[in-house]
């Protein structure tokens, strides 16, 4: 199997200052809107997590590859992360303190002149000092020429090096399919947590099968009980 074709890179263009007052000013609102989602029906949202990964919005403000801008938005590091950090900072304060907020990045673009683990690092340890509780760590989705080391748990690496340098949680995602797999990264300090995607499109009961093969307990709906 071969990575879906990605669309090209859609360049930050620039917009008036006021533009991201709005949508920066917005952000707080709509983390407060989640907080009571669903609340008519006895659920409430626990958790936010922002997506800034696979060339959405604040990705591509994020990677050099897309960014184009030439003020206080583009060029630099210090100034590409700015839009990511002043909407983080925006939900942050409207979101309950007690409820925690992370974010998805894609660690590297995996391309040469892009993005990268380091410069993700710089970010993530900014993130943290903001309030950030976690780094969902994926990676590229931004453009076509994407050079990516497909193989089981390819991203793993990434997640261990942010977990170890800034010492945020950190989620592992990508090609992770077998329990003992996840169990090994979680049990040498490579993720807090594992994400799977495919392998539950896969095999919808993936977390029962995978406490029965690490002989742990799950629970069971009463009537699925004699389908063990």
């Amino acid at each position: 199997m071969q990575p879906a074709p990605q669309p090209a890179p859609q360049p930050a263009q620039e917009q008036e200052s006021m533009d991201f007052d709005v949508v920066i000013v917005g952000a707080g609102p709509a983390g407060l809107a989640a907080a009571v989602a669903g609340s008519s029906g006895g659920m409430r949202t626990a958790m936010i997590e922002m997506h800034a990964a696979h060339g959405y919005l604040l990705h591509q403000f994020l990677s050099p590859i897309s960014n184009l801008r030439t003020d206080g938005y583009g060029g630099s590091l210090d100034n590409r992360m700015r839009f990511i950090l002043e909407v983080f900072e925006a939900t942050r304060s409207a979101w309950p303190s007690n409820k925690p907020l992370g974010i998805r990045l894609s660690a590297t673009d995996w391309i040469h002149g892009g993005g990268d683990i380091d410069q993700s690092i710089v970010l993530c340890n900014l993130l943290r000092e903001s309030g950030c509780d976690w780094i969902d760590v994926s990676s590229g989705g931004l453009a076509p020429d994407q050079v990516v080391p497909i193989g089981p748990g390819y991203q793993v690496p990434l997640s261990e090096r942010i977990r170890q340098e800034t010492g945020l949680a950190t989620i592992a995602v990508g090609m992770i399919t077998e329990p003992r797999q996840a169990e090994i990264i979680l049990s040498q300090g490579k993720a807090d947590m594992v994400a799977l995607a495919r392998g539950m499109l896969y095999n919808p009961r993936w977390v029962w099968h995978a406490a029965d093969e690490l002989g742990a307990r799950a629970e069971y709906p009463i009537r699925y009980q004699r389908c063990r």
